[in-house]
């Protein structure tokens, strides 16, 4: 299985993030298998609320993420000893994942329910301007 066969199974659309997703649940919170590939990552970004992401197959992902205090961090996520299986990125974090080779699918939720009011896509240019020493990254994860 490839990355076409999910991107048709599951009717994924593009994201304006990056990625292919379909939303699979909306309520008290929100659902959707997300599928990312190594040309089309979830570029940075940040929400009001978390965000699980879980798992399911593909490549290893990598979630990056700046805290609010400025700091990076990055976790795996796979199947692999080192690698996570879920994990929850906390609301105000900014954050983008990237896939090396081919594709991860993964699920996210969003509670409270996901809205594009509570959700902001950063420019390159805003992100070089408050965190220069992230530059590599960066320009990795963004648009310009």
């Amino acid at each position: 299985m490839d990355k076409e066969y999910w991107i048709q199974k599951l009717n994924l659309e593009p994201h304006q993030e990056g990625g292919y997703f379909a939303e699979t649940y909306r309520g008290l919170s929100s659902n959707i298998l997300f599928l990312l590939t190594n040309e089309s990552p979830s570029h940075f970004h940040k929400l009001d609320s978390d965000e699980t992401w879980f798992y399911h197959c593909g490549e290893s992902l990598c979630v990056h993420m700046i805290d609010p205090k400025g700091n990076y961090s990055m976790i795996k996520m796979g199947l692999k000893e080192d690698e996570h299986l879920q994990y929850t990125v906390p609301a105000g974090t900014i954050f983008g994942s990237s896939v090396e080779n081919d594709y991860a699918l993964v699920s996210c939720t969003v509670s409270p329910a996901f809205s594009y009011e509570q959700f902001y896509l950063f420019t390159q240019k805003e992100l070089l301007d408050k965190y220069p020493q992230h530059r590599e990254i960066i320009k990795k994860l963004t648009r310009t």
